[in-house]
C-alpha cells in the first residue's frame, strides 16, 4: 500500500502545484481590499516521529505569522499556527489576531526519498478591526469602522522537495527545499459591525495556493521565502479574496529519533 502511494505521488508531484502558476501569474494583477489578511500554512516536512518544527514570517504589512508542529509518530503530526497585525496609515488602520491548530499525516516518497506529502485538516479563531480614514482641514477623519469575528474550518495539502548542497554561496554549500502549499478554508463571520452597527454576515471558500523556497543555514536553521495568493469562491463585499502573500521568515527543526 505505502509503495503504491508513494509512485503516485511521485507521478503527480510536478504537475499538481506547478500547474497553479499560470492562474496565480495572470489573477496577481487584480487587487481588491479584503477585511481578511491570510497567515503563513505551516509545512513542517515532517520525516519522522520526534521531529520539532517552528518557524517565524513577515510580510510588508508587518503581518507577522509563527507556527509550530511536532510530529508524534511517523506519519502523524499536529501543527498550531498564529498571526498578528497592527499596521497603522493616513488612509487605514488595519489590525487582526488569528490562531489555528489542526492535526495531520505526511510520509516521504520519490526516487531518492527526497520529497514529501502532508495533508492537514484543522480549525481556527480571528478577529478583525479596520479603520478607513480620509484627510480633512482638522486632520485624519474617520470614514468607516469594520469589525469582525470568524472563524475558519481549513484543510491543505503540501507538496515538498528537498535538495542536498543545491546552492553554493560565499564559498559554502547550502541545503535548497522548495514546495506547494494548498489550502481551502471555510471562513464564517460569526459577529460584523459597520460604524459599531450590526451588519450583515458573510462567508466564503477560500483556497490559497502558496509556493515556498528555503535555504538551510546550518544546524537545523533554514531561511524562507514564500508567495501565494488567495481566491474566493463568492463575491463578497468584505470577506473576500485580496492581499497576496509575500514573506520572509526563518525556521528552526529538530528533535526525531
Amino acid at each position: 500500500m505505502q509503495a503504491r502511494l508513494n509512485k503516485y505521488l511521485h507521478m503527480k508531484y510536478n504537475k499538481f502545484g506547478y500547474g497553479l502558476c499560470a492562474g496565480l501569474f495572470a489573477c496577481s494583477f487584480y487587487s481588491c481590499s479584503s477585511i481578511y489578511m491570510p497567515n503563513v500554512p505551516s509545512a513542517p516536512m515532517f520525516t519522522e516521529a520526534g521531529e520539532v518544527y517552528v518557524s517565524g514570517n513577515i510580510n510588508t504589512k508587518a503581518n507577522v505569522s509563527a507556527n509550530l508542529g511536532v510530529a508524534v509518530t511517523d506519519h502523524v503530526a499536529v501543527i498550531a499556527n498564529g498571526s498578528y497585525v497592527d499596521n497603522r496609515s493616513n488612509i487605514k488602520d488595519y489590525a487582526q489576531k488569528m490562531g489555528e491548530a489542526g492535526i495531520g499525516y505526511f510520509t516521504r516518497f520519490g526516487r531518492k526519498n527526497n520529497r514529501v506529502f502532508e495533508v492537514y485538516g484543522g480549525y481556527g479563531l480571528g478577529n478583525t478591526s479596520v479603520v478607513d480614514k480620509r484627510s480633512s482641514t482638522m486632520g485624519q477623519a474617520v470614514v468607516e469602522t469594520k469589525d469582525m469575528d470568524f472563524d475558519k474550518v481549513f484543510v491543505q495539502v503540501n507538496f515538498s522537495s528537498e535538495k542536498k548542497d543545491a546552492l553554493k554561496l560565499f564559498g559554502n554549500r547550502h541545503d535548497i527545499d522548495y514546495g506547494t502549499i494548498i489550502r481551502l478554508s471555510n471562513m464564517r463571520m460569526k459577529n460584523f459591525a459597520i460604524d459599531g452597527l450590526p451588519a450583515e454576515k458573510e462567508d466564503n471558500m477560500l483556497i490559497e495556493p502558496v509556493f515556498y523556497t528555503r535555504m538551510g543555514l546550518g544546524k537545523g536553521w533554514k531561511l524562507q521565502y514564500t508567495n501565494g495568493m488567495v481566491f474566493g469562491f463568492k463575491s463578497n463585499t468584505y470577506l473576500k479574496a485580496g492581499y497576496p502573500l509575500f514573506t520572509l521568515g526563518v525556521l528552526y527543526k529538530f528533535g526525531g529519533k
